[in-house]
């Protein structure tokens, strides 16, 4: 049986390592005893204990992997990739990492390694859509409005971090690309407040966020962009914490003490930003194409909208997430994709087999997009 590593035991890890279990020998690695004794004790998954800050236990654990997916928090994402390139080992990433995944194209290549990157819901679903009608139409605009949130709404933040809350924070301070009549431009994050209705939950504020990644390289559309989903208010909340200097990185002195803000920060929000194991969520996506295809102006409308599954009781992004880095990893291993070198989801949605494929096993899962055309 064909083997697959999974490096990080969070709550996305866990789930992507529960849907693999049954057609792979999966392994998990992780440096949380509780979190692989919770895998462990109920699936037929190997889990081992390893500090995955060094490159040295990466190498060890994936020695006999025939795939790796790395479920890593962000800021370990691109070393963590670099280790597993090296080692010669395919690999799907969901750890979306502030630097350039194309710095690792020619050590892809050279080591014969097929990466597949910011292979989640968004960025990663919505790359792979457009990706996929790129390819098939001259594409004008590209929007992609995306969030996941908690069900029930709780003082003072409406919010739970479906995934790691520091990659949460980072979407407030990362300035955000978007491509506006061929233009590349930066907005700062937290910008540009939108109300948006959704007939499904309501009304949602949307604000710019760095999400495009990949596609302002890869993609030639001449306007793109993606927002981020909160409910009402939530903008106000993150803007007074960030320009009051408790997202910065920057050292500061209290009582003789050396402290970063954000890590006082992140000790306050995390435990009330937190899931708790039956707390219900949503997944809320819209994403909107037009152009030209066959000499005709269309416009392609994608909506998404998943909730927490009572049942297996696994939350919405984690499906979101996972089951989109799963069916690529499936993908990989069944060798329907083969291109080495850094692959950002949108060159998998070219490939039109690809692109059905991971529609029909997101279905079957219960993920669902429901697409409208309309001519223009």
């Amino acid at each position: 049986m064909n083997k697959i590593v999974i490096l990080g035991a969070g709550r996305i890890g866990q789930t992507i390592a529960i849907d693999l279990c049954h057609d792979f020998q999966v392994k998990v690695a992780d440096i949380s005893e509780q979190n692989l004794s919770t895998l462990s004790s109920s699936s037929p998954i190997q889990t081992s204990k390893c500090d995955l800050g060094q490159s040295s236990e990466i190498k060890a654990v994936i020695a006999e992997a025939d795939l790796v997916i790395c479920a890593m928090p962000g800021f370990m994402g691109f070393n963590t990739l670099k280790t597993i390139i090296e080692s010669g080992k395919n690999v799907v990433d969901i750890s979306f990492f502030d630097e350039d995944p194309f710095l690792l194209d020619e050590l892809a290549k050279r080591n014969n390694v097929i990466a597949v990157v910011d292979c989640g819901v968004a960025p990663g679903m919505d790359n792979i859509i457009l990706g996929y009608h790129s390819k098939r139409m001259k594409v004008d605009s590209f929007e992609c409005l995306v969030g996941g949130l908690p069900l029930i709404r709780t003082w003072p933040y409406e919010y739970k971090a479906p995934f790691s809350p520091i990659d949460v924070i980072a979407e407030y301070t990362r300035p955000s690309r978007i491509v506006k009549e061929g233009c590349l431009i930066t907005r700062p994050a937290l910008s540009d407040s939108e109300m948006i209705n959704f007939p499904q939950v309501g009304t949602l504020e949307a604000f710019n966020t760095d999400g495009l990644r990949s596609l302002v390289k890869t993609m030639k559309v001449p306007n793109m962009i993606e927002r981020t989903l909160r409910y009402p208010g939530h903008i106000n909340y993150m803007k007074v914490l960030r320009e009051s200097g408790f997202f910065s990185e920057e050292s500061i002195i209290i009582n003789g003490s050396e402290i970063r803000p954000i890590d006082l920060t992140s000790r306050l929000l995390f435990p009330m930003w937190k899931l708790e194991k039956d707390e219900e969520d949503f997944t809320i996506m819209r994403i909107t194409i037009e152009g030209q295809e066959k000499e005709k102006s269309i416009k392609y409308v994608y909506n998404l909208y998943d909730r927490y599954d009572k049942e297996t009781k696994i939350h919405s992004m984690s499906r979101t997430t996972g089951f989109t880095c799963t069916a690529v990893a499936r993908l990989i291993m069944k060798k329907m994709y083969r291109n080495t070198g850094i692959n950002p989801p949108e060159y998998i949605g070219e490939q039109e087999d690809c692109f059905n494929e991971i529609i029909r096993y997101l279905k079957a899962r219960g993920v669902t997009y429901q697409v409208e055309s309309t001519q223009l």
